[in-house]
């Protein structure tokens, strides 16, 4: 008995040491370096203490293709979630695009995903009106992915490490384009590049 629990405290031991190791990279940035970038509207910007699994649950990318979050592993990812109705989504919409036109690449991605019943065409007009051209019309039409989320309102936006870890979210719309907003992206790239 005593080999079998000394076996296991032993294992879990080994796993809670693999488990630092393999976060240890990224868990000062994601938690008060991170934080420490925010100013003006990203105070809004929720920075966890510990990195979180992002849902498994699908969505439909713009092609009619199923996709996960955890695709994107890899790269550091921006996902907002929004619909075609809301007044703040449209206002953000155009400074996420800015976003991608900056940083976007083999390091970066905006992943955009409508929620709810929003028709194809109408999201194509809203990113229309909008000058909006760069980002994916990707959708989550039965909410499960959203709901797995926790996105309760919109828009939400949610900030995933290469690893697929939220490691941060914010609530509401934010000014994506400001010199805060930047450096938090800019400093979550260069973060992984370094690992």
């Amino acid at each position: 008995m005593s080999e079998l629990l000394g076996g296991a405290v032993k294992t879990l031991f080994v796993t809670v040491l693999y488990t630092a190791l393999a976060f240890g990279a990224n868990a000062a940035l994601a938690g008060s370096d991170l934080a420490g970038l925010r100013e003006g509207d990203m105070k809004k910007l929720v920075v966890h203490g510990d990195p979180m699994p992002v849902s498994e649950e699908t969505f439909t990318t713009g092609e009619g293709a199923e996709a996960r979050l955890t695709d994107y592993k890899g790269k550091v990812t921006l996902v907002n979630f929004w619909a075609t109705w809301c007044a703040p989504c449209r206002k953000e919409m155009p400074m996420l695009a800015e976003l991608q036109d900056e940083f976007g690449g083999e390091d970066f991605e905006v992943v955009t995903i409508a929620v709810g019943r929003n028709a194809r065409p109408a999201m194509e007009k809203f990113f229309e009106e909008i000058g909006v051209t760069d980002l994916p019309l990707h959708i989550d039409r039965p909410m499960t992915l959203s709901r797995a989320m926790g996105v309760l309102g919109l828009p939400v936006t949610i900030l995933v490490d290469r690893e697929g870890r939220e490691v941060a979210r914010l609530q509401g719309d934010a000014v994506w384009n400001s010199d805060s907003a930047k450096a938090i992206i800019r400093a979550m790239i260069e973060d992984g590049a370094e690992g």
